[in-house]
């Protein structure tokens, strides 16, 4: 085996892997973009921990094969990045698409979540959800508001039993 071909199989095998232990995958179009415009969202990328990598569409359309991921190799042509998110689900998907708003040379190709495909309308769907503080402090509100709502009741009932109605 030549040479070439060993170190194609090693960076296949490593977008594999990646493919693999990501939580969330979004691949763009970057084609347009400016260095500087390039530089500023890798930043935010690497300030949210979700890595950013042009790679060769060929070596993508091999590291997924028997995946399930197929959906994804229509989308392989022109220039491709990829984000890989280890944490946040929905990091990945949040930055791009809003960049995507503010610059229109970048176009978020498809996705996947937890290992199944998604489509720009996917992606878009992942990108909308509330961030997890949010989530959080939704569900504290609710539970708050059920214990303050049963704290009323308890008083109500020990100012009727103490005929201070």
């Amino acid at each position: 085996m030549s040479k070439n071909i060993e170190i194609k199989q090693g960076i296949v095998a490593g977008i594999k892997e990646k493919f693999e232990k990501a939580k969330t995958v979004v691949l763009v179009d970057y084609r347009g973009l400016t260095v500087a415009e390039v530089t500023d969202l890798r930043n935010q990328l690497r300030k949210a921990g979700v890595e950013y990598a042009v790679l060769k569409n060929t070596m993508i359309s091999r590291a997924i094969e028997g995946m399930g991921l197929d959906d994804m190799k229509a989308h392989l042509e022109g220039p491709t990045a990829v984000a890989f998110s280890y944490e946040d689900i929905a990091a990945p998907a949040k930055i791009l698409t809003e960049f995507a708003k503010k610059n229109k040379n970048l176009t978020v190709k498809c996705g996947a979540c937890e290992g199944n495909y998604l489509d720009e309308k996917g992606v878009q769907a992942i990108a909308d959800l509330p961030s997890r503080e949010v989530l959080i402090a939704r569900i504290m509100g609710s539970m708050m508001s059920q214990v303050s709502r049963f704290a009323r009741v308890v008083e109500a009932i020990r100012k009727k039993e103490a005929g201070e109605e």
